[in-house]
C-alpha cells in the first residue's frame, strides 16, 4: 500500500484527509515489520501511527499504556469509528477484564490496551499464548528508562517481552519527552534494530508566563481575581492532593465553576470528571498530574501550575495537553523559592535509601515471600518496594518464582553485592533536572526555545510567545479586599473526612483544619509531643465550628473518643470541652484491649491495619446498640484507626459513627 492508497483508507475510516510526513514514515516502517521509536510533541497524532496499521493487520495490536484515562478515551473513540478496541485495567471488575481477554483470544479485537502492571496477572500471562499478536506498542516509552521523568518498574517486563518477539513483528515505542540520554537508553534496552523518528517539539500556539510570588496567598489571590478572565476552559495543576482540595474549595468559595480531581478518588467520580472536562462543564479542573496525560481534548485554553514540576520534561509533558487545535493557549507557572522543597522530596524518594534495599535482601534471604508479606516484613510503601524489587531483579540479586501458584521473591545464591553507583548517578541526574527547571524560571530568553533545546530539539525557529519575547509580564497585585476574602475563606474551610465503606455504619465526617494549615499543626505538636499541656481552646472552637457547619443537622446520642497511644488524656480532655459546648454526653468506655504502636511509624497500609486490628473493646457493649455516635480524635492520617473503630462499633449495633477530628494530615499524599 502506498501513501495515496493509505490516505483513501484513512479518510474513509478515521475521517482524516492526510498523514503528516513523520506519521506516514512511521506507518510505512511498521507495515514492513520494523521497530520504531517515535518522539513527537503532544497533540501531534502519535496514536494514529499504530491505530492505522492495526486495522490493516489480521491479528490484534496490544498497546501498553500507563494512562487509564487515555485507554478509556482512545478505546471509546475507536469503537465509535467501528474499530473494535477495548482496555484492561485495575479500575474494571475482574469479570470485565476476563471477558475482554476472551474476546482478544477469539480474535474479536483489533486493538487491546493494557496497563503494564497487568503483565503479572496469571490470566493475562496465559492469554498471551493464544492471542494472534500483530503488533506491540509501548506508549509513554520514556517510562522504560530510569533516566526518564516517569520511570515505572513494570515497563521492564515489556522490554523482556519485546526481546522475545520474532523478527518481523512490528514494534512501536512513542513518547513526547525523551531527552537524548533517554532516547539512547530506550534504543539500548529494546535491543537495537530500532529506527528513531524525532519531530519538531515547538508549540508556537503557547503563551508562556512565569509569575514569581512572595507567598502562597498571592497564588490564591491572583487566581481568584483573574481565572475567569482567561479564555475557555483549562487545568490548574497542584503539587499535592491537599493543595488540590484547598484550591478547589477556594474557587468554590468564590463561586468560580471548578472541581477537584486526584488519583485517590473513586473510579466513577474520575470518569465523570473526565467526561465533564471534554464537555467544558467547568471553567477549570484542579488536579494533581493524575489528570491530563491521557486526555485528548483539542481546545484546552489554559494550563496553570501552582507548584514547580521536577524538571523541564515533566513541565513540557503536562503543558502539552493545551492548545492541541493550534489556537492560542495560556501556560502559566507560579513560583516561590519554597516551591523547590516538594520536587526535592520526590527526588530523594525516587530511589529508596540503601538500608531499605538491604532490608528487602535480608528478608528474602530467609524465606520465599510474596509482595504483601515482604511489605509487612520490611515496612515499605508499595511504590518504594516495587522500585527496589525491579532494581534487585535487574542486578540479578533476586528473582521472581511461582510457588504454590503464587508469585514469590527468591534470593539468588552467590549473587553480586548491591551496586549503588547507579543510584547516586540517578539522584545527581534528577537534581540537575531540577536545576534546569529553575533555569527555565529565571531565563530571559525564549521559554519555548529553552524547553525544546533541553529535550533535544535543535530547531532554529525564532519565537515570540512568552513573557521574555513579547508577551506582557504577569504581576500579582494584593489588595486589602482580597486579603480579607482569603482570611474569611480560611476561617470557614473544613476538610472532609472520607471514610464511608461497605459493611460499616461509619459516616463521612469533618476536621477543624489541615495539620499543615495555619498554626494548627504546630499547636497539636507542642501539646502531643512536647508536653505543653492540653490542646488550646482555639482548637476546640475551630472543631466546634466545623461540626456546626458540616454536621450540625445530625442527631448524636453520645461522644466517644479514640483511646490514646502516647498522648495521655489530651483527647479525653478535649472531648469533654467539646461535649460541654455541644451538650452531647461523653462515654469513656471505649478502650484498648491490647497495646498498639503509633500509626505514623508504619509506612504501608498493611501494617497500619494490622496495628489496630481487633485492638478495641467497649464494655458494656449493649450501651452502643442503636446509638448515633460522634467519634473524636486529634489527628486523622491514614484513617486505619477510625475505620477499625467504626467497624467494631457497627458490629456492636451502633446506628451511625461519625468522626469529628481536630486536624487532617495529607496522609499518604503523593504527586497524583
Amino acid at each position: 500500500m502506498n501513501r495515496q492508497e493509505a490516505e483513501v483508507v484513512l479518510q474513509k475510516t478515521f475521517q482524516i484527509p492526510h498523514f503528516y510526513d513523520e506519521q506516514w514514515s512511521t506507518i510505512e516502517k511498521l507495515i514492513r515489520g520494523e521497530r520504531v521509536l517515535l518522539i513527537e510533541k503532544t497533540g501531534y497524532g502519535k496514536s494514529l501511527c499504530f491505530q492505522f496499521p492495526a486495522i490493516l493487520f489480521s491479528g490484534t495490536t496490544v498497546v501498553f499504556s500507563p494512562l487509564i484515562a487515555l485507554m478509556r478515551d482512545q478505546a471509546r473513540k475507536l469503537t465509535s469509528l467501528g474499530i473494535p478496541a477495548k482496555c484492561i485495567n485495575s479500575e474494571q471488575t475482574p469479570e470485565e477484564n476476563s471477558q475482554i481477554i476472551a474476546e482478544a483470544k477469539e480474535g474479536l479485537l483489533k486493538i487491546l490496551y493494557i496497563a503494564p502492571e497487568r503483565q503479572e496477572n496469571p490470566e493475562w500471562m496465559e492469554a498471551t499464548r493464544d492471542i494472534n499478536l500483530s503488533m506491540v506498542v509501548v506508549d509513554e516509552a520514556h517510562c522504560i528508562s530510569v533516566w526518564g521523568h516517569d520511570f515505572r518498574p513494570a515497563f521492564k517486563r515489556i522490554i523482556n517481552l519485546v526481546r522475545l518477539l520474532p523478527k518481523g513483528l512490528p514494534v512501536l515505542a512513542t513518547t513526547a519527552t525523551a531527552t537524548p540520554r533517554v532516547q539512547g537508553d530506550i534504543e539500548k534496552q529494546m535491543g537495537g534494530d530500532l529506527t528513531v523518528i524525532r519531530g519538531n517539539l515547538m508549540r508556537d500556539s503557547f503563551r508562556l508566563f512565569v509569575v514569581k510570588v512572595d507567598s502562597e496567598d498571592e497564588k490564591l489571590i491572583w487566581l481568584g481575581k483573574n481565572l475567569e478572565k482567561l479564555p475557555g476552559t483549562g487545568l490548574l495543576y497542584n503539587g499535592t492532593r491537599m493543595d488540590t482540595e484547598i484550591y478547589a474549595k477556594w474557587l468554590d468559595y468564590l463561586h468560580i465553576s471548578s472541581i477537584g480531581y486526584n488519583a485517590g478518588m473513586d473510579v466513577e467520580s474520575r470518569i465523570a470528571i473526565e467526561n465533564g472536562l471534554m464537555n467544558n462543564q467547568w471553567k477549570c479542573i484542579i488536579t494533581t498530574n493524575a489528570l491530563g496525560m491521557g486526555i485528548d481534548k483539542p481546545d484546552i485554553r489554559f494550563i496553570i501550575h501552582t507548584q514547580m514540576p521536577q524538571s523541564p520534561i515533566h513541565y513540557y509533558q503536562e503543558i502539552g495537553r493545551a492548545g492541541r487545535d493550534g489556537e492560542p493557549a495560556y501556560i502559566i507557572l507560579f513560583y516561590h523559592p519554597d516551591d523547590r522543597r516538594l520536587p526535592e522530596v520526590f527526588i530523594e524518594g525516587g530511589r529508596p535509601c540503601i538500608p531499605k534495599y538491604e532490608r528487602v535482601i535480608r528478608a528474602i534471604k530467609s524465606e520465599l515471600l510474596g509482595e504483601k508479606d515482604l511489605m509487612r516484613k520490611t515496612n515499605l510503601k508499595q511504590t518504594q518496594f516495587r522500585v527496589i524489587k525491579a532494581d534487585l531483579i535487574d542486578q540479578k540479586i533476586i528473582r521472581e518464582v511461582t510457588f504454590d501458584r503464587h508469585k514469590k521473591m527468591e534470593y539468588i545464591a552467590g549473587s553480586p553485592a548491591l551496586n549503588t553507583a547507579s543510584f547516586d548517578e540517578l539522584r545527581a541526574s534528577k537534581t540537575n533536572d531540577l536545576e534546569k527547571m529553575l533555569e527555565y524560571i529565571d531565563t530571559t530568553e525564549s521559554r519555548m526555545k529553552y524547553l525544546c533545546t533541553y529535550l533535544g530539539d535543535e530547531s532554529k525557529s525564532a519565537f515570540h510567545n512568552c513573557d521574555n519575547t513579547g508577551q506582557k509580564k504577569i504581576k500579582v497585585i494584593v489588595t486589602p479586599e482580597w486579603t480579607q476574602k482569603l482570611k474569611d475563606f480560611r476561617e470557614n474551610y473544613f476538610p472532609e473526612i472520607i471514610v464511608e465503606t461497605k459493611g460499616s455504619n461509619l459516616m463521612n465526617g469533618v476536621a477543624g483544619s489541615f495539620y499543615g494549615f495555619s498554626n494548627v499543626g504546630a499547636a497539636l505538636h507542642r501539646c502531643k509531643y512536647e508536653g505543653k499541656g492540653d490542646f488550646p481552646d482555639f482548637l476546640v472552637w475551630i472543631t466546634v465550628k466545623a461540626f456546626r457547619q458540616k454536621l450540625g443537622k445530625g442527631q448524636y446520642d453520645v461522644m466517644v473518643y479514640v483511646p490514646p497511644t502516647v498522648s495521655g488524656d489530651l483527647v479525653k480532655n478535649f472531648t469533654e470541652k467539646v461535649s460541654l459546648i455541644l451538650n452531647i454526653p461523653v462515654s469513656h468506655k471505649l478502650r484498648k484491649q491490647r497495646m498498639t504502636c503509633e500509626q505514623k511509624i508504619f509506612e504501608n497500609h498493611y501494617l497500619k491495619h494490622d496495628n489496630v486490628a481487633d485492638a478495641f473493646i467497649y464494655d458494656p457493649a449493649e450501651e452502643i446498640t442503636g446509638k448515633n455516635i460522634l467519634l473524636i480524635d486529634d489527628i486523622f492520617d491514614s484513617g486505619a484507626t477510625v475505620k477499625e473503630i467504626g467497624k467494631y462499633l457497627t458490629h456492636l449495633g451502633a446506628a451511625t459513627i461519625t468522626p469529628l477530628i481536630i486536624a487532617r494530615t495529607v496522609g499518604g499524599d503523593i504527586h497524583d
